[in-house]
């Protein structure tokens, strides 16, 4: 196709007035002003083109799911989350109760198994906490997922394996084929092109056959953990091969996820958490030994995949360097969400990428100052990173955040939400830097990019203060007028 008369986003170079551009065989193949031609034209009026968004880090299955779950991000103690659930099961007494979004770090009592069998019901109750990393389930749950009885929440790596048992409680997990394609279509409207899907559970099969079945809308890249490990070695991919015959569905890394996380006070540090910590892990802990996380990486790195490690703690990031440094690995860190300007230097040198989600500071900066007094200027430190070097991307950890580019590239921006001031403004980057870290590496649109591109009816680094620019970014998707990936429609706005 031909985009007529359009307006290059100035991501790197300016490109001054109006151009077209020629896509062919899913690529752009030239650019320049009133080009001759005669295959099928799309007029944008003079509207703004920019490189497709993409979304480093995402649980694909796990968004698509949340729109079906019981939302627990209002409550503010054990008992106000419990009331939720028995509103909900007075609803659908009949259906087991899967929700989402509590964080009990600043709550005054801790979720235990007992208040959730204190409510009489039959049914399997699952309460995911919003970041992630722990369920907080009743004894019918634990039962149906296989788990030691227990009175505290399933925390860590053995909630991770047991995320992917779900569908032995739901019966069906909510994540089929077309269940897959809403969710892409959401995305698509806000003008992502793709994803990196770092879903819990699932592996090459999996996506396979959910492509086959219609879920094939925007690129995605498929992560595997390291039960996945030896499937994709035995299949000989690597990253960036395709999984079948479609290039939009490639392998991506091999995720390890090295340590906890905040609310959970389980991500690593170098410092003691100022309180509530667990006895014994003042610190927080690992989820390997230096030597299991250097095994990991060195048979990613002989198989020909990159490696996605997940390092919230400075310790965790200091260790996860060190197992790149010795293993010769290639890949990122996902998260990076407290370092040391050293370490930062040091990710610069080994040229590993720092994967960040800029929305998290909103729900953290709070229990950052709580449990990480004094450390909170070295939290999300995206200046110190393009100051220093390192290769950005940004994310939204889905469903831990929203799946939405925008959203992050604002609080990449500003730093804050509402009316609060920015948090750490020193460590703001720009507009143009921010969006430039969400397009896969991809600058002004020139020759050679592949045709998965965005027109806007504005232009996003049209702003004024930081705050009124990020203001305007967290609403920029109403913008999107059309989404193409490798040169299809992949959202056209009616």
């Amino acid at each position: 196709m031909l985009i007529r008369n359009t307006r290059l986003v100035a991501l790197t170079d300016a490109v001054p007035g109006l151009v077209d551009v020629r896509v062919d065989d899913g690529r752009v193949v030239e650019v320049g002003p009133r080009l001759a031609g005669d295959e099928a034209v799309h007029d944008a009026g003079g509207r703004w083109l920019m490189p497709g968004l993409w979304d480093q880090h995402v649980h694909l299955g796990q968004w698509t799911l949340a729109s079906a779950r019981l939302d627990l991000g209002s409550a503010r103690s054990s008992a106000e989350a419990v009331a939720l659930v028995r509103e909900r099961l007075a609803q659908w007494p009949d259906l087991p109760v899967i929700g989402w979004g509590h964080r009990p770090t600043a709550w005054p009592d801790n979720p235990v198994v007992s208040d959730l069998d204190a409510i009489a019901t039959d049914q399997p109750i699952v309460l995911i906490a919003g970041d992630g990393h722990h369920g907080w389930l009743n004894t019918v749950a634990l039962h149906a997922l296989a788990l030691p009885i227990r009175e505290s929440v399933v925390s860590e790596v053995e909630w991770f394996m047991a995320y992917g048992r779900l569908a032995s409680v739901l019966g069906t997990d909510g994540t089929g084929p077309d269940a897959y394609r809403r969710s892409m279509e959401a995305a698509a409207a806000q003008g992502v092109v793709g994803v990196a899907d770092l879903e819990f559970s699932g592996g090459v099969a999996d996506w396979l056959e959910r492509w086959s079945g219609g879920a094939d809308l925007i690129r995605v890249r498929h992560a595997c953990y390291a039960d996945g490990l030896d499937d994709v070695l035995a299949r000989g991919l690597r990253t960036g091969d395709p999984l079948g015959d479609d290039p939009r569905l490639t392998m991506g890394p091999l995720k390890i996820i090295s340590d906890g996380s905040l609310n959970t006070r389980t991500a690593w540090c170098c410092e003691p958490y100022a309180e509530k910590a667990m006895p014994g892990f003042e610190e927080g802990q690992p989820n390997q030994t230096p030597e299991e996380l250097r095994t990991l990486l060195a048979r990613a790195a002989a198989g020909g995949l990159q490696v996605a490690v997940h390092a919230i703690g400075d310790r965790a990031v200091t260790e996860a360097l060190a197992a790149f440094e010795e293993t010769g690995a290639r890949g990122g860190i996902e998260h990076v969400q407290l370092t040391t300007r050293d370490d930062v230097r040091r990710m610069a040198r080994l040229g590993v990428r720092a994967s960040v989600q800029p929305a998290h500071l909103l729900d953290d900066r709070d229990v950052t100052e709580r449990l990480w007094p004094g450390r909170a200027e070295r939290c999300f430190p995206l200046r110190w990173m393009l100051d220093e070097g390192v290769e950005v991307v940004l994310g939204s950890d889905a469903p831990v955040s929203p799946l939405d580019p925008w959203l992050a590239v604002a609080c990449a921006v500003h730093r804050s939400a509402g009316d609060r001031e920015p948090w750490h403004p020193e460590q703001s980057i720009t507009a143009r830097e921010a969006l430039a870290a969400s397009t896969d590496g991809r600058g002004t649109v020139s020759v050679g990019h592949p045709a998965d591109l965005v027109l806007l009816d504005a232009d996003p680094l049209d702003g004024g203060s930081d705050r009124d620019h990020a203001l305007r970014l967290r609403s920029f998707a109403e913008h999107v007028v059309a989404t193409w990936v490798a040169g299809s429609t992949a959202y056209a706005r009616d």
